[in-house]
Protein backbone atom coordinates (compact mmCIF):
# COMPACT_ATOMS: atom_id res chain seq x y z
CA UNK A 1 0.00 0.00 0.00
CA UNK A 2 2.92 2.34 0.56
CA UNK A 3 3.92 2.05 -3.04
CA UNK A 4 0.76 3.16 -4.26
CA UNK A 5 0.85 6.13 -4.17
CA UNK A 6 4.19 6.17 -6.19
CA UNK A 7 1.91 4.38 -8.98
CA UNK A 8 -0.52 6.90 -8.29
CA UNK A 9 1.87 10.10 -9.03
CA UNK A 10 3.73 8.05 -11.88
CA UNK A 11 0.25 7.43 -14.08
CA UNK A 12 -0.47 11.33 -13.40
CA UNK A 13 2.49 12.09 -14.84
CA UNK A 14 2.58 10.09 -17.63
CA UNK A 15 -1.31 11.32 -18.16
CA UNK A 16 0.26 14.65 -17.97
CA UNK A 17 3.21 14.19 -20.47
CA UNK A 18 1.00 12.47 -23.15
CA UNK A 19 -1.80 15.16 -22.95
CA UNK A 20 0.96 17.71 -23.12
CA UNK A 21 2.33 15.75 -26.54
CA UNK A 22 5.54 16.17 -24.84
CA UNK A 23 5.82 12.48 -25.78
CA UNK A 24 5.43 13.33 -29.49
CA UNK A 25 8.47 12.62 -31.55
CA UNK A 26 7.12 15.35 -34.17
CA UNK A 27 7.11 18.33 -30.79
CA UNK A 28 10.02 17.52 -29.89
CA UNK A 29 11.54 17.21 -33.36
CA UNK A 30 10.03 20.62 -33.91
CA UNK A 31 11.99 21.78 -30.59
CA UNK A 32 15.71 20.69 -31.69
CA UNK A 33 14.55 22.45 -35.46
CA UNK A 34 13.78 25.50 -33.22
CA UNK A 35 10.63 25.30 -35.30
CA UNK A 36 8.07 25.53 -32.30
CA UNK A 37 7.66 26.89 -28.85
CA UNK A 38 5.71 23.60 -27.01
CA UNK A 39 8.05 22.22 -25.60
CA UNK A 40 9.97 25.24 -24.67
CA UNK A 41 6.76 26.20 -23.02
CA UNK A 42 6.27 22.75 -20.93
CA UNK A 43 10.01 22.90 -19.94
CA UNK A 44 10.06 26.43 -18.73
CA UNK A 45 6.57 26.05 -17.07
CA UNK A 46 8.32 23.06 -15.09
CA UNK A 47 11.87 25.08 -13.91
CA UNK A 48 9.92 27.96 -13.02
CA UNK A 49 7.43 25.64 -11.03
CA UNK A 50 11.02 24.02 -9.58
CA UNK A 51 12.46 27.33 -8.98
CA UNK A 52 9.17 28.41 -7.08
CA UNK A 53 8.94 24.40 -4.84
CA UNK A 54 13.44 25.38 -3.95
CA UNK A 55 12.59 28.69 -2.82
CA UNK A 56 9.53 27.97 -0.63
CA UNK A 57 11.08 24.74 0.91
CA UNK A 58 14.38 26.74 1.42
CA UNK A 59 11.95 29.83 3.11
CA UNK A 60 9.47 27.46 5.41
CA UNK A 61 12.32 25.02 6.06
CA UNK A 62 9.78 22.11 4.90
CA UNK A 63 10.85 18.96 6.30
CA UNK A 64 10.22 15.08 3.96
CA UNK A 65 7.05 13.18 4.87
CA UNK A 66 9.26 11.56 7.61
CA UNK A 67 9.80 14.80 9.24
CA UNK A 68 13.43 14.97 8.48
CA UNK A 69 14.83 18.25 7.14
CA UNK A 70 15.28 18.62 3.34
CA UNK A 71 18.49 20.14 2.44
CA UNK A 72 19.63 21.29 -0.78
CA UNK A 73 23.36 21.27 -1.20
CA UNK A 74 25.07 23.08 -3.28
CA UNK A 75 26.49 21.30 -6.58
CA UNK A 76 29.93 21.63 -7.76
CA UNK A 77 30.26 22.14 -11.73
CA UNK A 78 33.10 20.31 -13.28
CA UNK A 79 33.59 19.77 -17.07
CA UNK A 80 31.78 16.58 -17.20
CA UNK A 81 28.27 18.61 -16.48
CA UNK A 82 28.67 19.82 -19.86
CA UNK A 83 30.13 16.61 -21.63
CA UNK A 84 26.96 14.47 -19.55
CA UNK A 85 24.98 17.29 -21.07
CA UNK A 86 25.77 17.41 -24.69
CA UNK A 87 25.51 13.89 -25.09
CA UNK A 88 22.25 13.33 -23.20
CA UNK A 89 20.82 16.08 -25.62
CA UNK A 90 22.28 14.35 -28.81
CA UNK A 91 20.73 11.14 -27.25
CA UNK A 92 17.69 12.54 -27.27
CA UNK A 93 17.70 14.41 -30.16
CA UNK A 94 18.27 11.35 -32.38
CA UNK A 95 15.63 9.28 -30.16
CA UNK A 96 13.47 11.75 -30.02
CA UNK A 97 12.64 10.49 -26.62
CA UNK A 98 14.21 11.42 -23.01
CA UNK A 99 14.68 9.53 -20.01
CA UNK A 100 11.41 11.09 -18.25
CA UNK A 101 9.43 9.82 -20.23
CA UNK A 102 9.81 6.17 -21.30
CA UNK A 103 7.55 4.61 -19.54
CA UNK A 104 4.85 6.64 -20.73
CA UNK A 105 5.71 6.03 -24.46
CA UNK A 106 6.08 1.92 -23.62
CA UNK A 107 2.51 2.69 -21.38
CA UNK A 108 0.93 4.35 -24.55
CA UNK A 109 1.67 1.57 -26.99
CA UNK A 110 4.93 2.92 -28.52
CA UNK A 111 6.79 -0.96 -28.01
CA UNK A 112 10.11 0.49 -30.15
CA UNK A 113 10.93 2.63 -26.94
CA UNK A 114 12.12 -0.49 -25.14
CA UNK A 115 15.10 -0.63 -26.75
CA UNK A 116 15.98 2.91 -26.37
CA UNK A 117 14.94 2.08 -22.59
CA UNK A 118 17.28 -0.87 -21.98
CA UNK A 119 19.86 1.47 -24.50
CA UNK A 120 19.58 4.30 -21.31
CA UNK A 121 19.82 1.28 -18.38
CA UNK A 122 22.91 0.11 -20.12
CA UNK A 123 24.12 3.65 -20.28
CA UNK A 124 23.55 4.23 -16.29
CA UNK A 125 25.14 0.91 -15.52
CA UNK A 126 28.61 1.17 -17.75
CA UNK A 127 28.77 4.73 -16.79
CA UNK A 128 28.88 2.75 -12.94
CA UNK A 129 31.85 0.83 -13.68
CA UNK A 130 33.42 3.86 -15.40
CA UNK A 131 32.91 6.57 -12.46
CA UNK A 132 35.81 6.33 -10.85
CA UNK A 133 37.92 6.56 -14.15
CA UNK A 134 35.98 9.47 -15.60
CA UNK A 135 38.17 13.20 -15.13
CA UNK A 136 36.21 15.40 -12.72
Amino acid sequence: MKLLKFLLAGTIFGIILTKSEALSWFRIQEMFRFQSFHMYGIMGCAVFTGMISVFLIKKFKVKSFSGEEIKIENKKFSKGNIIGGLMFGIGWALTGACPGPLYALIGSGVGVVAVVLLSAILGVYVFGLLKNKLPE
